[in-house]
């Protein structure tokens, strides 16, 4: 494990896996925040903090080498589920300094941290899966 989240979080898997309030005080110290969810997600609710790169799935697959290395990384998406693979990619790539938000930004939302959020961008839906812009 790299030197940025040593003897942080929750290792599950060999991912180390924060709370919100943990990714909040990482990004607080220097931690880049990656967020790989779609458009028309992070055009509603966006994470407010210091730094993020926006990058989804595909690209990250793609183009993963093109990441800070020198920095902790924590990946985020909406529930926790897809930003986990993620973290796991970049750890079998080389990334030691990698970590995972647990529950994603719904988890964020719920525990009442810092975002920017577009009224206008509002997302309709039963469940994640089905989730839409209104308009």
């Amino acid at each position: 494990m790299g030197k940025y989240f040593i003897n942080k979080g929750n290792v599950i898997k060999g991912v180390i896996n924060f709370t919100p309030r943990e990714v909040l005080q990482e990004c607080e110290n220097g931690a880049l925040l990656l967020d790989m969810r779609r458009d028309y997600e992070i055009s509603y609710k966006q994470f407010d903090v210091k730094e993020v790169i926006y990058a989804r799935y595909d690209f990250i697959k793609e183009n993963y080498d093109m990441l800070p290395r020198d920095r902790g990384l924590i990946i985020a998406d909406h529930a926790g589920v897809h930003s986990r693979e993620i973290a796991q990619f970049l750890l079998e790539k080389g990334f030691d300094n990698t970590a995972n938000l647990a529950g994603g930004i719904f988890e964020w939302d719920k525990d009442g941290l810092p975002l920017k959020i577009n009224q206008n961008s509002m997302l309709s839906g039963q469940c994640l899966c089905v989730l839409r812009s209104k308009k």
